[in-house]
């Protein structure tokens, strides 16, 4: 019995360092070059938006009534709001040749710091003094109103099932120049709403209104809402992390949009540490 055990354990153990084998995160942005794959930035890990993270939490209050503190505005002179302002230049050169300045942002998987991406981003493109608007358009999980210190109110779904105008629904934010489209209520169909032609005319109308518009998009290998939203944007980016998304997560996402007839314009590699470290996990996600 003893040895059956002792066999039990040593199978167990083999099955999961080849899975890890297998199943590698990525720890170099050569990784992807190397397949071809353009990487638009590379993000450090924050060690101090790690400690105010910590502090939020340990601070008791329920999620809904914490005050965040956006790396981009709590320690401006963080080296991953660096390489933010890094890919803000990049961006920018970008939209010289897309079709509309409309900058959608997708990840490969959740949980892997998109929408932190996004808002800083946005921030980093605020503070230059152009005049940007966040769309969450996770409809599902979105929480950019907490990041944003914003009340959740009405949002994108209300403005596409037509029970809101968008000018009623924007908010503006404590960051100057930056303006706020929540998630709004929580639908049955996002997908569908998504697909409905208020979302391109509203996207058209915001286009005209603001320099840039962010659309912060639920995961590709979670649900379809990305690619449906990528239809109507100028310049789509993949976010994936450092360690965690293997190479083969992120050629299924970019494949994915290939075959909705859109073009993933690079990869943000995020939370990039000093030292490998990795986490594993398979390319399909329960996002419900």
């Amino acid at each position: 019995m003893l040895i059956v055990t002792l066999l039990g354990g040593l199978f167990s153990t083999g099955f999961v360092l080849l899975k890890t084998m297998l199943h590698r995160g990525i720890e170099s942005p050569e990784q992807l070059e190397q397949q071809g794959i353009n990487v638009y930035a590379s993000i450090p890990l924050s060690e101090w938006q790690q400690k105010s993270d910590r502090e939020t939490m340990l601070s008791g209050r329920r999620s809904s009534q914490r005050n965040y503190t956006l790396l981009a505005v709590g320690n401006p002179a963080d080296l991953a709001i660096e390489a933010v302002r890094s890919l803000r230049t990049s961006l920018h050169f970008a939209s010289l040749e897309a079709k509309n300045n409309v900058l959608m942002i997708s990840g490969a998987s959740p949980s892997i710091g998109k929408t932190f991406v996004s808002i800083n981003l946005a921030a980093v493109i605020a503070q230059a003094g152009q005049r940007i608007l966040v769309v969450d358009a996770d409809m599902r999980k979105g929480y950019a109103h907490s990041l944003l210190n914003c009340e959740l109110g009405t949002g994108l779904s209300d403005v596409l099932s037509g029970q809101a105008s968008a000018q009623q629904a924007i908010k503006k934010t404590a960051i100057e120049n930056l303006s706020f489209l929540s998630r709004g209520k929580i639908p049955p169909n996002p997908s569908e709403l998504l697909m409905h032609n208020r979302l391109t005319e509203f996207l058209e109308w915001a286009g005209k209104e603001y320099d840039i518009v962010l659309v912060d998009t639920p995961p590709i290998l979670a649900v379809t809402d990305a690619a449906i939203v990528a239809r109507n944007v100028g310049t789509t980016l993949l976010v994936a992390r450092y360690g965690v998304n293997s190479l083969k997560e992120i050629e299924v996402s970019i494949r994915r949009f290939e075959q909705n007839g859109m073009e993933i314009k690079g990869i943000i590699l995020n939370a990039v540490e000093n030292k490998s470290g990795s986490a594993y996990g398979y390319y399909a996600y329960e996002y419900k």
